[in-house]
């Protein structure tokens, strides 16, 4: 039996921050994923300096060999209409290839690594958690994303409710040829965000050097592939993108931040999009994800230093301060239509597109990052 402090399913950023900070604290930490990294993920793929400055990046050390694109501005608006173009005298946000991105905080976590083997089994013995038959350890940290063995094996059914926070996207992310970057006029400066019109999801274009990213995400969206299709479309038709771009889009999912997911179990704690934390006005989650992983560091050495304390009571306390629950409106017909409504009138202003949308839902400028 290979003997740890904590063992973290899922190397994504939720899991390998949380072990970092561990490690840096002399924790016995091991990392279990199925995948081989690096590993391709599908996701946009931008962080803010919250983020950079949340994980003690090097960004001239991280950009020699990977991809860092400063962002300094968006282009916002409707599907089927022209975008406003709005611009920051500074960078804003920096686009990543998430394989990069992912496999760099996987490595620089510098704790034990089980990859290539998913989670088979968990069993309970006294104290301890015994997984996949040959690796000990009293906590187990749920970090494999939507879909992570542990969530689904210790929360059971979820509220019908939560079906309506659930996020399904597609997207791709190709390395442009010649002919391809000299057709596309999308600037990596400049993020491209184009809203449905129910405001229920938007689709995406972001260049990052040579490499152009395409997506579309909805809310409680069941049939997505028809709506993914005509934003394409869309997008060829205005000349945003080449028309010859790859017809093969990933699918994903994650939850938007209703009632986080909790694991009823003793010794268990859900981090990520585990427990389901992405921000339910700009679905981003990588933040959420990196905060959910220091936090969840920080209550794990707590309770190393008082032995009385439970590490989920004191990761549900810091997590409702930090990353409080949102309770996103499910509003009736005519009440629905009167916020779109509303909102679409919003969205044609420059001060609210700037300083709402922008700087508080996408950005969060407003607040600051959490302090090691």
């Amino acid at each position: 039996m290979e003997q740890h402090d904590v063992l973290i399913v899922g190397g994504g950023p939720a899991g390998s921050t949380c072990a970092w900070q561990l490690q840096q604290s002399g924790v016995n930490v091991a990392i279990l994923d199925r995948a081989v990294f690096p590993r391709d993920k599908v996701c946009a793929g931008w962080i803010t300096p919250a983020v950079i400055e949340e994980l003690q990046l090097d960004l001239e050390a991280y950009r020699q060999e990977r991809t860092l694109q400063p962002i300094t501005g968006f282009i916002t608006g409707f599907i089927g209409q022209r975008g406003r173009q709005t611009d920051y005298d500074r960078v804003v946000s920096y686009g990543i290839r998430r394989r990069e991105f992912d496999d760099w905080l996987l490595r620089r976590s510098g704790v034990t690594l089980y990859l290539n083997e998913p989670l088979a089994s968990l069993q309970r013995m006294r104290d301890r958690w015994v997984i996949n038959e040959h690796i000990q350890a009293p906590l187990v940290i749920g970090a494999g994303g939507h879909f992570c063995p542990v969530a689904r094996h210790f929360t059971g059914e979820e509220h019908p409710e939560a079906a309506a926070l659930l996020v399904a996207a597609q997207e791709v992310e190709f390395e442009m040829t010649d002919a391809q970057r000299q057709a596309c006029p999308v600037a990596g400066t400049h993020a491209e965000l184009y809203f449905c019109r129910d405001l229920r999801g938007y689709g995406w274009v972001f260049r990052k050097g040579d490499f152009l990213n395409i997506g579309l995400g909805r809310a409680g969206e069941t049939h997505l592939a028809n709506e993914r299709v005509a934003f394409v479309e869309f997008l060829k038709s205005r000349g945003r993108i080449p028309h010859d771009i790859p017809d093969r889009f990933h699918g994903h999912a994650y939850r938007l931040r209703g009632q986080p997911r909790e694991a009823r179990a003793p010794g268990v704690l859900l981090i990520g999009d585990s427990a389901g934390l992405a921000d339910w006005r700009s679905g981003e989650g990588i933040r959420p994800a990196i905060e959910s992983g220091l936090l969840a560091a920080r209550a794990v050495l707590a309770c190393r230093a008082d032995s009385t304390r439970d590490a989920s009571d004191v990761f549900r306390a810091l997590r409702q301060d930090q990353l409080p629950a949102h309770a996103p409106p499910q509003p009736g017909p005519v009440a629905g239509t009167l916020r779109q409504l509303i909102a679409r009138c919003l969205m044609s202003t420059r001060w609210f597109t700037r300083h709402v949308l922008l700087d508080d839902w996408f950005l969060h400028a407003s607040r600051p990052p959490l302090r090691s």
